[in-house]
């Protein structure tokens, strides 16, 4: 693996700080989102998939876990604080707190759904990918060359 590759393929941020950065994002998009269109719109679920894609970059191995439970979770405690900052962002005023929820994840779950699935499949790959160098890395070493 050339240094070039690394910058993008290995992440190396403890899974605190991932999540941190994914809220902190979420509630941007969101606030960038309420601010010029009222509710949100096409641009939250880009962002979104995005953001999923970036944290499963952004993460170190041993947090994996936490990173593969995060979409979910992130886009129903974002919606959670909208529902009862701003409920006519994601549902009809007059919703309760857990309909208004409910029904924002409903609307945006195309998002959820495609934001998961490149969540997990860059971590799958990234999985697969690591593998491979340590099978290179043992290999070289019991044939006495080094690894390049």
């Amino acid at each position: 693996m050339t240094q070039a590759d690394e910058w993008w393929e290995v992440g190396r941020e403890p899974a605190r700080h991932v999540v941190s950065l994914g809220v902190a994002v979420t509630l941007t998009a969101v606030s960038i989102d309420v601010l010029l269109v009222g509710r949100l719109s096409l641009f939250f679920d880009l962002s979104f998939m995005a953001l999923c894609l970036g944290l499963a970059a952004l993460v170190r191995r041993e947090d994996f876990f936490l990173v593969a439970l995060l979409p979910p979770l992130l886009m129903s405690a974002v919606f959670g604080f909208v529902a009862l900052v701003a409920r006519d962002a994601i549902a009809d005023p007059r919703d309760s707190v857990l309909q208004a929820i409910i029904s924002g994840v409903a609307t945006h779950g195309i998002a959820l759904f495609v934001g998961y699935a490149l969540c997990l499949g860059w971590l799958g790959w990234r999985l697969h990918r690591e593998g491979e160098a340590d099978i290179a890395t043992e290999l070289s070493r019991e044939l006495g060359r080094p690894t390049g």
